[in-house]
């Protein structure tokens, strides 16, 4: 398993007490996302599936993409993305502020409400199985194997199979990959499936699995206030540090079976 070519990158270092030498680290550049040919957003990525990204963006923005493709300039990271009837006052990264409350839980948590309904997905999976999803996630992890400095998302089914996997140096970055992935495999919602990723829980990433209505979010660390109060919110179950066989349920236990 080696990773793609465009996700990392040599350079040189000096090792001690070893001395000079080569390294591998994982690439970050940034990406232009357009609409009708103007610019939008830019993020910082590691290179691959911009496509992708770009719609799992937009989704989490609370957009209506149809698709995305390369710009008729072909200009270079760069992505156009296709978005009828956008409007841009929609589209701001921090799209949890009120005008009754400011930057706020309150806010935040209304805000996604607007966005994702609740999850109504009656999925069921056991602990066991929930506890071997971030070591079948590293498993798969070719470009962090190579520079140890790659977040990822997975998308299992039931069974526990992963479906997909994305990298990349930032964990937002690599469930926008996932969940556009899904988006154009016409997947959504992901009322019967889970999402795993390598890191720790936040607001954000509980937001956009709550928009691509997964049920079951899993990670290796552990998850923030506001993470947990959404998550309640919409109905998700949220497992945080699952590792050695054991893992904290911190929503919707039910779905977890011992």
């Amino acid at each position: 398993m080696e990773a793609p070519p465009y996700s990392t990158a040599r350079v040189d270092v000096v090792r001690i007490p070893e001395g000079a030498a080569g390294d591998v680290v994982a690439v970050e550049d940034p990406l232009e996302i357009r609409i009708a040919g103007v610019p939008v957003a830019v993020t910082m990525r590691t290179p691959g599936h911009d496509e992708e990204l770009a719609v799992g963006f937009a989704l989490s923005e609370g957009l209506e993409p149809r698709g995305a493709r390369l710009p008729a300039d072909l200009a270079t990271n760069t992505v156009e993305l296709d978005a009828p009837g956008f409007d841009p006052q929609r589209l701001r990264r921090s799209f949890y502020t009120s005008s009754s409350c400011g930057v706020c839980g309150k806010g935040a948590l209304e805000a996604v409400a607007i966005e994702a309904p609740r999850v109504e997905s009656d999925l069921r999976v056991y602990a066991e199985l929930v506890a071997s999803l971030p070591g079948r996630l590293r498993a798969a992890q070719a470009a962090f194997a190579a520079t140890g400095g790659l977040h990822a998302t997975g998308l299992f089914d039931a069974n526990g199979e992963l479906l997909v996997l994305r990298e990349d140096v930032g964990r937002h970055n690599a469930m926008d990959k996932v969940i556009g992935r899904a988006f154009l495999d016409g997947r959504l919602p992901l009322d019967d499936a889970v999402l795993c990723v390598s890191g720790r829980l936040s607001f954000e990433l509980v937001q956009k699995a709550a928009v691509a209505g997964c049920p079951l979010l899993v990670a290796v660390g552990a998850p923030s206030s506001l993470a947990v109060d959404l998550a309640r919110d919409r109905g998700l179950t949220l497992c945080g540090f699952v590792r050695d066989g054991r893992l904290n349920v911190y929503s919707e236990p039910w779905r977890v079976s011992a």
